[in-house]
């Protein structure tokens, strides 16, 4: 398998399991794909598609990064077109009787890495990401941060930007920073942001 440099990043829905449980599984069938559909035609830096997971789509982009102003965009984009397809959803259900109020359930978190340990594998037809940073990147989902909707970089991301550039295209948000420990791969600092509907830089 041949390596090469690679951003990872994982849109997942948060309170998935809470709507899964609450919502009877017909509407919640239709309800969850069209949510994560929207996130996909909303890719705007060419990020291709590697998995669907249930409640996340991992994309990945070989090669350079985008400019820091780029891929915040982007995700910012991610969670706008999530927020507003969620709306257009509650408004046709309660229209078929359903009462529903999914932003209070639902929510956006992304997850985004940079890496070199990653091989793209084709299976059938599709493009399986092994290596570790790949590994890392889906724990990372798995994180103390006190907030259910963010923008997380890891450590291997951020450090790709200079400070300047950081606090020029993230001067709308707090940046903070954290760490969490993983089994065989020790630990890994991180930062983030707080996400809110309506966000813009």
């Amino acid at each position: 398998m041949e390596r090469e440099p690679c951003l990872l990043c994982i849109p997942d829905i948060s309170g998935f399991t809470q709507f899964m449980s609450e919502i009877d599984f017909e509407l919640s069938s239709k309800i969850i794909p069209t949510l994560l559909n929207q996130i996909i035609y909303s890719n705007q830096i060419q990020l291709k598609v590697s998995e669907i997971e249930g409640d996340a789509i991992l994309f990945y982009r070989s090669g350079s990064l985008p400019s820091l102003q780029e891929l915040t965009e982007q995700c910012q984009n991610f969670h706008q077109q999530f927020y507003d397809q969620m709306v257009l959803l509650q408004e046709k259900y309660i229209d078929e009787g359903k009462n529903l109020d999914l932003p209070d359930i639902l929510g956006l978190k992304i997850i985004l890495h940079f890496g070199y340990e990653i091989a793209p594998v084709q299976i059938g037809n599709r493009i399986k990401l092994l290596g570790e940073d790949v590994i890392l990147a889906h724990r990372l989902l798995k994180n103390n941060i006190p907030f259910d909707e963010y923008i997380l970089f890891s450590e291997a991301l951020i450090s790709h930007y200079r400070g300047r550039e950081i606090n020029w295209h993230l001067n709308w948000a707090e940046l903070m920073t954290s760490k969490t420990t993983m089994d065989h791969l020790g630990e890994v600092r991180y930062s983030y942001i707080k996400l809110h509907p309506k966000d813009s830089p």
